[in-house]
């Protein structure tokens, strides 16, 4: 089958233009890391055509029209997007197509991945899918594409071919592609550091600079050198993980840059080893050290002994533990390996140690209860809403009324205490008049009665209330953890820094379910990823001490929630509520582990912040 709407690329000094006076449908793709071109959205691309009419030699930051694309800059005279926090780098590409094509109609194939999120085909992959549906074809085979998938529209699913799985596909009307005609302009090519004017001094503009200035010079340093030179040799199966010789001339020596197997469009494009991202972030969260310049790969680096690549009576300039834990942040190592490279300097990056999540095996018999902790398990069900507690009556018993206010702000609405409340006229309670004040209890904070009952109303409904100022809570503050079982017992294992201590292993196991009342979506599924979680604490009395307390915090619902998880951008999903834990037991890689000298004191002030305390455990 032939591929309809194949996109046309001309190049010229980077920048794609079509033929004179042909009209063509524009659309921008960034290389992920198994060199496929993922598309940006309608609007992206709309907003890097403004800017590349304005200035050809520009650059484009992509967070002025998608928020979960604030880390991300793409810089028009190097064909690179550059992602701030990290220090990656990703070829771009200005791609045109047919206006009677999908892009230029508007139209998004998707499909539905293991989250539940929806995430869209490569661009000829969509339009293909578009032709057929068209021409109203039952189903459509993707062989051709280099995929084992077929597509069936009565169902609108995709199946693949091997495994017989299915997943669900959609057609989604959105913003068209802008369109365009004739050619763009050629770039010019721009000496690194020459400003036509005085150059701004804000950090984003600093920042753009330098990203121009170093890609120009590795760019400058790659026509330099000689021709290319045979692919280095591929490292042995299974060889053990030696110090990494980066070559320089293989940074930005073309489009294609990895060798790695195309994913097929049902599997989630993630770098290896690290978690799932959003498909709207292109160039996602790659594993700390694990960017462009240090990806181990055929045509990235080769596994050599470090003396061997390093030629004599050159110094080489290592930039060790890459994983964000040492001194030196991720992003500055990127910017360092470039700048280095770009000098022809070698550049030795060391592989990071894997941290030690699990113990070694235990038997059961080893399994021995916690001294001075009752049982060995805890259980929650669904929450059962507290009735009679009518949203006055709560904030009436920790308020006391203040007769003469002072002529200050109500931190809630923003209005002075002296006049009436800003939910006046929004919310009504019989009894509750708009220009009373009150005074909480403990903290003495005040504000508009009616401003702390809109509070209340808008919150978990528990029967508590925290002070929106310094967050005293008033009460027994209860969550909306899903139901789910803790464990919890002692295994004849140290944690690194309490050599003489046996641990305390906690296990939580929360399975999928359904939202309730309480949660963001009432009667939507939400899902659990990687249930169950082993969490380890030392077996000393401010373990013990701690342990007790998130027993307690287990009961009220405090440990997890349900939202977005900060890691993938998945909604709807279990994620952690705010008191930290420890679940890496041999090491301190990745910031979740041991040693550890403040990580117990810190969780008993969380602990503590949630309204739970030792006085709260024992009663």
């Amino acid at each position: 089958m032939s591929r309809p709407g194949q996109g046309v690329m001309m190049p010229v000094n980077g920048l794609g233009f079509p033929p004179q006076n042909v009209a063509r449908v524009v659309v921008w793709e960034w290389l992920n890391e198994h060199s496929r071109w993922r598309p940006y959205t309608a609007t992206v691309c709309h907003h890097i055509e403004n800017v590349l009419k304005e200035d050809a030699r520009g650059s484009v930051v992509l967070g002025q029209v998608d928020a979960q694309l604030v880390p991300y800059i793409i810089d028009l005279q190097s064909m690179h997007q550059f992602r701030q926090d990290t220090g990656t780098m990703r070829p771009v590409r200005r791609n045109f197509y047919d206006p009677s094509s999908a892009p230029g109609k508007g139209i998004v194939w998707e499909w539905e991945n293991d989250g539940g999120a929806w995430t869209a085909y490569d661009m000829d992959i969509c339009i293909t899918i578009q032709n057929a549906y068209e021409k109203q074809h039952p189903w459509l085979d993707l062989s051709s594409l280099g995929f084992c998938y077929l597509i069936y529209f009565n169902s609108m699913s995709q199946m693949n071919r091997q495994t017989r799985r299915r997943r669900r596909l959609r057609r989604r009307l959105d913003l068209a592609y802008p369109l365009t005609v004739g050619s763009i302009p050629k770039s010019q090519s721009w000496p690194v550091g020459a400003s036509s004017g005085q150059p701004c001094s804000c950090q984003q503009c600093l920042l753009v600079n330098s990203t121009r200035a170093a890609s120009n010079a590795i760019l400058a340093s790659q026509r330099r050198k000689a021709p290319p030179a045979p692919p280095p040799p591929q490292p042995p199966p299974g060889g053990p993980a030696g110090t990494l010789a980066v070559r320089p001339s293989a940074t930005f020596a073309g489009a294609a840059l990895w060798a790695a197997p195309a994913a097929g469009p049902a599997e989630p494009t993630q770098t290896p080893g690290a978690p799932l991202r959003s498909p709207s972030a292109p160039g996602g969260a790659p594993t700390p050290g694990q960017n462009n310049l240090n990806r181990p790969g055929p045509q990235r680096a080769t596994s050599v002994s470090a003396r061997a690549s390093i030629p004599p009576g050159v110094p080489a300039l290592p930039v060790k533990n890459l994983n964000g834990t040492g001194p030196v942040h991720p992003a500055l190592a990127g910017m360092t390996g470039i700048l280095l490279c770009a000098a022809g300097l070698p550049v030795c990056l060391t592989r990071a140690p894997k941290p030690i999540l699990h113990p070694p095996p235990v038997s059961k018999s080893d399994v021995k209860p916690v001294p001075g902790v009752p049982g060995v398990c805890r259980k929650t069900k669904k929450k059962h809403l507290k009735k009679s507690k009518n949203p006055e009556d709560v904030v009436r018993r920790y308020m006391q009324k203040v007769k003469n206010p002072p002529d200050e702000d109500c931190t809630i609405c923003m209005e002075r205490l002296v006049t009436a409340s800003g939910y006046e006229g929004v919310l009504r309670h019989k009894g509750v008049r708009p220009e009373l004040v009150g005074r909480l209890g403990r903290c003495g904070h005040m504000y508009h009665l009616l401003c702390l009952v809109a509070m209340y109303s808008n919150g978990n409904k528990d029967g508590s209330l925290q002070c929106p100022t310094c967050k005293a809570i008033y009460g027994e503050k209860t969550g909306t953890q899903p139901p789910g079982k803790m464990e919890f017992h002692l295994i004849p294992h140290s944690l690194p820094g309490f050599a003489d201590t046996q641990t305390i292993r906690i296990v939580y196991d929360i399975p999928t379910g359904i939202q309730g009342p309480e949660h963001p979506n009432p009667g939507k599924k939400f899902t659990a990823r990687g249930f169950p979680r082993h969490c380890y604490l030392p077996n000393n009395e401010k373990g013990r001490k701690v342990l007790r307390l998130l027993i307690t915090a287990w009961e009220r619902r405090l440990i997890f929630t349900i939202g977005t998880s900060n890691t993938t951008g998945e909604s709807d999903t279990v994620v952690w509520n705010e008191i930290h834990h420890k679940t890496e037991f041999g090491s301190n890689l990745t910031g979740h582990g041991y040693p550890d000298a403040s990580y117990l004191d810190n969780v008993l002030a969380e602990l503590t912040a949630q309204g739970v305390s030792e006085a709260v455990a024992k009663a």
